[in-house]
């Protein structure tokens, strides 16, 4: 426990208890508009703005969520407005962003030295800078949430009843969408692209073994994240492996288990 002595583990613990309430409520939006795909989408769009951002020179982490909030509203305008299938959508964006990001790196002289901590994580980095931006996105997006439970409900699982009962949809998809995307720029820092996905499903797909409605699903993944998030930083320090790729595997760990025992009953 002398690790607990260290101000970057202390950082790296607080993150992960932040992440775990962001990516629960994000999480439990996305399962349940059938959506998971579009974190993916979003995530490697961010791909585009990484590679901007270094090559301009500027914060990476702007141009990222510049291009996150750009891509996800691309996705939902084209959906909703050019009659564009969502999948199609997010595989174009994945693919420009990719190859964006692919471009402007490979222009950038030099060694671009943080690449990898983007790809694939390095919470022991996070700063107390990072921790009070996660910190105030957490208690906008549960303010909101706690504001508009109702209406974000019935637009995440029927939105054609929604406009019938007169209810802002296109307000409520919007915001959700741009919560999601800032929450990807967030979140990248801390498990990185290729392991994003993850912290979006699993805990989900888990909670929906034991439970059905909306706030239970999204309570019950929150305490399955901490549960694994924690105990993969902490065992990152025991066996020295990366903790993204340990949190992932608990958290898949206990799907598992939740699945096997729903099964059995």
């Amino acid at each position: 426990m002398e690790i607990l002595e260290y101000d970057f583990f202390r950082n790296a613990l607080a993150g992960v208890v932040l992440l775990s309430i962001a990516s629960a409520i994000i999480g439990t939006y996305i399962v349940s508009r059938r959506l998971v795909a579009i974190s993916g989408g979003v995530t490697h769009a961010c791909f585009g703005g990484l590679g901007l951002g270094y090559f301009l020179g500027i914060s990476p982490v702007a141009t990222a969520a510049l291009f996150a909030i750009g891509s996800s509203l691309g996705v939902q305008w084209m959906s909703s407005r050019q009659k564009v299938r969502e999948d199609s959508a997010i595989a174009v964006i994945w693919a420009i962003g990719m190859a964006v990001g692919t471009l402007f790196i490979f222009l950038t002289p030099g060694y671009v030295p943080e690449l990898n901590s983007f790809l694939f994580g390095n919470i022991i980095t996070i700063t107390g800078a990072d921790l009070w931006s996660f910190a105030i996105f957490t208690v906008i997006l549960v303010a909101f949430i706690a504001l508009r439970y109702t209406q974000i409900v019935i637009c995440a699982f029927d939105p054609d009843f929604a406009r019938v009962r007169h209810l802002p949809v296109s307000f409520i998809t919007t915001v959700m969408t741009i919560f999601v995307a800032v929450c990807i720029v967030l979140t990248i820092r801390l498990v990185g692209v290729m392991l994003l996905m993850s912290m979006f499903a699993l805990p989900q797909m888990t909670a929906e073994c034991f439970a059905r409605r909306f706030g239970h699903i999204m309570l019950l993944s929150a305490v399955i994240s901490l549960v694994c998030s924690v105990g993969g930083l902490f065992l990152s320090t025991v066996v020295n492996v990366p903790c993204s790729a340990l949190i992932v595997l608990l958290m898949a760990g206990v799907y598992i288990t939740g699945r096997l025992a729903t099964v059995s009953r």
